[in-house]
């Protein structure tokens, strides 16, 4: 488990990918459990009625479109090491944003704290990027350009979800 947890933090560093984690169904299934508990956690958080449908249309979103990504270049071998890496770096990134929200205070506009947030937003996409780059066999520009795509399908479906 060490190791799995010391490879995520090299993810987010760039200095590994999804190859290195462990090809386990049940660490997949341990991260992915932390993912969604994350984002159902995160909308207590921000005290977000809705948060627990939006995490789960969320997450499949993502585990879908990398799933049907990776299918289509004959690269199913790939996915459950890719979608470890996805989910185990969500839940630290997700950790970190609530740190961040934790920090709000509505009253006070907070100019360094939102230039953090957005900071560590485009952090995220590109070390998805980093992550689709090392599963699909692609350039890095790729790589984010499918993170970016598949962030706005997400964000349009969830606004069209629970508008």
């Amino acid at each position: 488990m060490t190791q799995a947890v010391t490879t995520l933090f090299n993810l987010m560093r760039f200095r590994s990918g999804p190859q290195d984690l462990p090809a386990s169904r049940g660490l997949l299934l341990l991260l992915v459990v932390l993912y969604l508990a994350q984002g159902f956690l995160a909308g207590r958080v921000i005290d977000e009625a809705d948060a627990g449908p939006r995490t789960v249309v969320a997450i499949a979103v993502q585990f879908a479109a990398i799933a049907a990504l990776l299918n289509l270049r004959g690269l199913q071998a790939r996915v459950p090491q890719t979608l470890a890496a996805m989910a185990g770096t969500g839940v630290l990134f997700g950790l970190l944003s609530l740190l961040v929200l934790s920090r709000i205070d509505p009253v006070n506009p907070q100019p360094n704290l939102a230039l953090f947030y957005l900071g560590l937003f485009v952090w995220s996409l590109l070390v998805d990027g980093h992550i689709y780059r090392h599963a699909l066999s692609i350039k890095l520009g790729g790589g984010v350009l499918i993170a970016v795509l598949i962030f706005a399908a997400n964000f349009i479906l969830l606004r069209m979800l629970f508008a």
